[in-house]
């Protein structure tokens, strides 16, 4: 089966990088009834960034605003679900490197049942390529 890309959209949300927030906050959207497509979390200067993906944005952003989140501009990234295989991520690097299309990050992990999922980012003035050269819904 061949790999499935999707525009998605996410939100970001500087917080104070500190034991426990992440579980506050995502206590909070759980409490709320969110699913979570995908998240992400990094240290950021002295803060730290949370990134959300949801199943319903709008959802999201009202479950958010009620936990007291200030979530940045709705912005696109790419998920990509596949079968597992040496070398699926290589091919999605490969596909965007020949178009000169800088990869701004990348995270993918074994799914288990021989399936294998990420998330990637271009700069927001590559998303439309990026969407051409991998074939994104």
């Amino acid at each position: 089966m061949a790999d499935q890309v999707s525009r998605i959209h996410y939100y970001s949300a500087p917080v104070p990088d500190k034991a426990g927030e992440a579980a506050r906050i995502l206590s909070a959207l759980e409490g709320a009834g969110i699913n979570l497509t995908a998240f992400s979390g990094f240290p950021e200067g002295r803060k730290a960034q949370l990134d959300f993906v949801a199943a319903d944005d709008k959802a999201l952003v009202k479950a958010a605003k009620s936990a007291g989140l200030i979530l940045g501009k709705k912005k696109t990234a790419f998920l990509i679900q596949g079968d597992d295989r040496p070398g699926a991520v290589a091919e999605v690097a490969r596909r965007l490197a020949a178009a000169g299309i800088n990869i701004v990050s990348l995270q993918a992990l074994c799914a288990g049942q021989g399936r294998y999922g990420g998330i990637l980012w271009v700069k927001p003035d590559q998303v439309g390529k990026a969407a051409r050269v991998l074939g994104a819904a």
